[in-house]
């Protein structure tokens, strides 16, 4: 498997590793198949390592109008891993990865082969028009919190909280 790295300039990596949150979603094509593909290459990335997948689950999908039953469901997971990729060029190797499995950006929040979101990186607040960190919405969303709390029990999202707390509300909210 060849890697391509996309650096930019000013992304010096870091001195220490840290710790990344990535979600995965894909509703279209061969769902299984490709979050265990774009996990694979997950580990596969320069500076990274110790990359824990959590089991997926099915979801329905939400749109910007809300959830949609007529569309194709998700299959969601979230990858913890360790990296000394600075958040900017880790988050365009998550755009590499996902433009390698077909993923095209027409709509916002339309259905997709693949969807990788940089959920958390370490403690780091950013909030830059191309990079938000934490995710802005990843405390709303069930398919964001279920998995990561299936692969980190102790999670939390900086600013936030507690991952089992925030799935609480959200479950709450839900019933």
């Amino acid at each position: 498997m060849s890697v391509r790295l996309a650096h930019g300039i000013g992304d010096p990596p870091s001195d220490e590793p840290v710790a990344a949150v990535v979600a995965l979603g894909a509703n279209l094509g061969a769902r299984a198949e490709t979050l265990a593909a774009a996990v694979d290459e997950l580990r596969f990335l320069p500076l990274t390592t110790d990359v824990r997948v959590s089991a997926p689950i099915e979801t329905v999908a939400v749109t910007l109008t809300g959830e949609d039953a007529d569309a194709p469901r998700y299959l969601n997971a979230v990858a913890l891993l360790q990296t000394r990729l600075a958040p900017a060029t880790l988050l365009r190797e998550l755009h590499r990865i996902e433009a390698d499995h077909g993923r095209v950006r027409r709509e916002k929040w339309g259905d997709r082969t693949l969807d990788l979101d940089l959920i958390a990186y370490g403690d780091a607040r950013i909030d830059e028009p191309h990079l938000t960190v934490p995710h802005p919405r990843a405390h709303e969303r069930e398919f964001v919190l279920a998995p990561w709390l299936d692969v980190d029990p102790d999670a939390e999202i900086p600013g936030r909280g507690r991952v089992d707390a925030l799935l609480a509300v959200v479950r709450e909210e839900a019933s």
